[in-house]
């Protein structure tokens, strides 16, 4: 991931390289920077967790009544398996790419119809190089090859994917590895700008940010906050 310094605001980091650069997010502000924490889950995501583990990894990224009607993906020794096919049009699969030889990210998301039939074949062949000896380089430059030449696809239209999971490890502060990114959710918005949403420039905003300005693989990030109930007729 491109560098970042913690309490930062919307400075652009690289998200998901298994999408080598096309897909990235912003740091929304010092309160939801990313959090260098150890975590129960491997240091290295691959084919040898368990497949039932990385079912219920994938499914956490939606509500269940979502992800459990998705069509899933786990992770093999020769990129992703289909697990489960799905009734709903949405998929759910957990990406990776290495940040150090010894560890990578861990992302847990579900598309939905338009997100599956653009987004998850990069994904889906990204793994494939991966698993083949392909660098993150070669990856990231096979994704921008194949938008070129039309191999893959941006969204044509709004939507959305569900990055909920609690276990969203992504990369963080160079040289410290991955940390914990909070629950959130990311909106197609293919070149809308920050104008398209009220700004001038990025907003400096806890739960709001936009990736790509302008741009096919632009995303709006939403990440939800804590509902404040509203005061009483007494002012309590």
């Amino acid at each position: 991931m491109k560098s970042m310094k913690k309490g930062a605001n919307m400075k652009s980091i690289n998200w998901a390289k298994v999408l080598a650069g096309v897909l990235s997010i912003g740091l929304l502000s010092s309160t939801v920077a990313i959090q260098v924490v150890a975590q129960e889950l491997p240091k290295v995501y691959d084919a040898s967790m368990p497949r039932e583990q990385q079912i219920a990894l994938a499914e956490s990224a939606a509500p269940a009544e979502v992800s459990s009607k998705a069509t899933v993906y786990v992770l093999g020794s020769k990129g992703y398996e289909k697990a489960r096919e799905g009734t709903n049009g949405f998929s759910c699969v957990v990406t990776r790419h290495f940040v150090k030889p010894t560890e990578t990210t861990i992302e847990p998301q579900c598309f939905d119809a338009e997100g599956s039939r653009t987004l998850l074949p990069v994904y889906l062949h990204g793994e494939e190089l991966r698993t083949n000896g392909k660098s993150e380089a070669e990856i990231k430059a096979d994704v921008a090859s194949g938008y070129k030449e039309g191999r893959y696809q941006y969204p044509s239209k709004p939507g959305f994917l569900y990055m909920m999971s609690s276990q969203n490890r992504l990369s963080a502060i160079p040289d410290h590895g991955t940390g914990i990114f909070p629950p959130h959710l990311m909106f197609y918005a293919p070149n809308m700008t920050t104008k398209d949403i009220g700004f001038d420039a990025q907003p400096k905003l806890d739960y709001l940010g936009m990736t790509h300005p302008g741009a096919g693989d632009n995303l709006i990030v939403v990440i939800p906050m804590a509902s404040t109930p509203p005061a009483s007729s007494s002012g309590r």
